[in-house]
């Protein structure tokens, strides 16, 4: 008795597809790994080194007050404090790269790459002479010695402050007023030596670099006051032509009563130079970092301001190129409005991200041609060998042989059936095969109604499976 199977094709091992659809989720993983370790690394907070000094001063108060609420409020931007003795010190570090940005005055010896991102405050120029104290008993009103910028020639003044920045601008102011500066004794007093330089009979007058509300310079007054009498202060009158020549430098007006209003002091507005001191980037330092810091600091201005009063003085920098110190790029785009959006900034890795993954993708479709060329050889067997039942079947002498041909054709729809759900063959390529299908049926049952038989017994089908 013949074996029904005996001409039935082999059954197709399956390890190959699992195989390829493993490759296929491992390669999925992979995909999805790296958009989420890239979308990870893109939205990962930026921090900043920023030098300041002196410990304990104003500035480096605020920066850590700044430093608290940007990580408190999970900012894009974070900064991390690099304590320095002073300006000079930060500088330094920021001059050899170990710090992202520096807290300075905008007159120091500052990196030919810096550029501002915020100004602190503004540090004014005050000026005065006393008046000396009246004798007992006398009704005169004394007179300060020095009533002008001019007759300061030949004395010796007092300026409040180690830096040599503050000497450094004395000495301009002398100059563009037509004073030569050997002329003038300058004598440095620390911010703890107030009382002693009030007691100093040999200084004529007195100088002090910070902003209107000082706390510094209002003492300073007030010990003057004590030991020798009202000051007369002394106004600036060419700080248009200093901020002309000087352009680190601005024109600036005291206004009356901001240092006291009983006695006013001064009794009506003096003009004055100022000088800023802000924050300081390397020009190279990222656009979208430096932009986004701008806006944190300006958003969180007011709150800032709550927590800390000098943190209402800071304001936004001088966005035109010709600035002695310009804004750094980043952060003039985000103050005039022209910061681009995430999708503008990153458009070019967008459009590589999508070129790479339509080159993978081709790579895919490519490589999942190349692993199912094996099927497509299959099918084509497939279909050729039916094609051949066809032929057979015409030709068969007993329902036996017929039988053992249905057998052989169900197998081949099965592995053509298994080869269209691989993707290995297109809808076109499994319709061709129903058709060969359909095309074979009709010849069994013509064949059978040739050789005169129906199908046959079920104990002859048990009897040829067994």
């Amino acid at each position: 008795m013949s074996n029904p199977n005996a001409n039935s094709a082999p059954s197709r091992p399956r390890r190959k597809r699992k195989n390829n659809s493993l490759l296929v989720l491992a390669a999925g993983i992979f995909i999805f790994g790296a958009a989420a370790a890239t979308l990870y690394y893109l939205l990962q907070p930026v921090t900043l080194r920023i030098a300041v000094g002196p410990p304990g001063s104003d500035d480096q108060k605020l920066i850590q007050l700044m430093a608290q609420t940007f990580a408190r409020d999970h900012g894009a931007v974070r900064l991390s404090l690099v304590s320095t003795p002073g300006a000079v010190e930060s500088i330094a570090l920021f001059n050899t790269g170990k710090a992202d940005l520096a807290v300075a005055r905008g007159d120091l010896n500052l990196p030919a790459n810096a550029e501002s991102v915020a100004i602190l405050r503004k540090n004014v120029v005050v000026l005065w002479a006393p008046s000396g104290i009246a004798p007992k008993g006398s009704k005169k009103t004394p007179v300060a010695k020095i009533k002008s910028l001019e007759e300061l020639a030949g004395h010796r003044v007092g300026v409040v402050g180690r830096t040599e920045a503050n000497v450094k601008l004395l000495r301009t102011i002398l100059t563009e007023a037509g004073i030569k500066a050997d002329k003038v004794t300058i004598t440095q007093f620390g911010v703890n030596q107030l009382a002693e330089m009030a007691r100093d009979q040999s200084v004529d007058a007195y100088m002090t670099v910070g902003p209107l509300n000082s706390k510094i310079t209002v003492d300073a007054i007030n010990a003057t006051v004590a030991v020798r009498g009202e000051p007369k202060f002394l106004p600036i009158e060419v700080s248009e032509a200093i901020s002309k020549k000087h352009p680190v430098y601005e024109a600036e007006e005291i206004p009356g009563s901001i240092f006291a209003s009983s006695p006013a002091r001064p009794e009506d507005k003096i003009d004055t130079v100022s000088v800023n001191h802000l924050i300081i980037a390397p020009k190279l330092l990222s656009d979208t970092a430096v932009g986004a810091l701008a806006r944190q600091i300006f958003t969180h201005r007011q709150q800032l301001a709550r927590e800390l009063p000098i943190a209402s003085q800071i304001e936004k920098p001088d966005t035109d190129k010709d600035a002695a110190l310009p804004a750094h790029t980043g952060a003039a785009a985000y103050i005039d409005g022209n910061e681009r959006t995430f999708l503008e900034r990153n458009s070019d890795y967008l459009w590589f991200a999508v070129m790479v993954l339509s080159g993978i993708g081709s790579a895919w479709a490519w490589l999942q041609h190349y692993w199912k060329r094996d099927e497509r050889e299959q099918y084509s067997e497939h279909r050729d060998n039916l094609l051949d039942l066809i032929s057979k079947a015409r030709t068969a002498e007993t329902p036996e042989e017929l039988f053992e041909m249905q057998g052989t054709a169900d197998a081949l729809l099965r592995e053509a059936l298994d080869c269209h759900e691989d993707g290995a063959i297109e809808d076109g390529e499994l319709a061709a095969i129903g058709l060969a299908l359909e095309q074979f049926h009709h010849a069994v049952t013509d064949r059978r109604a040739t050789i005169g038989t129906a199908e046959p017994d079920m104990q002859r089908l048990r009897a040829l499976q067994s």
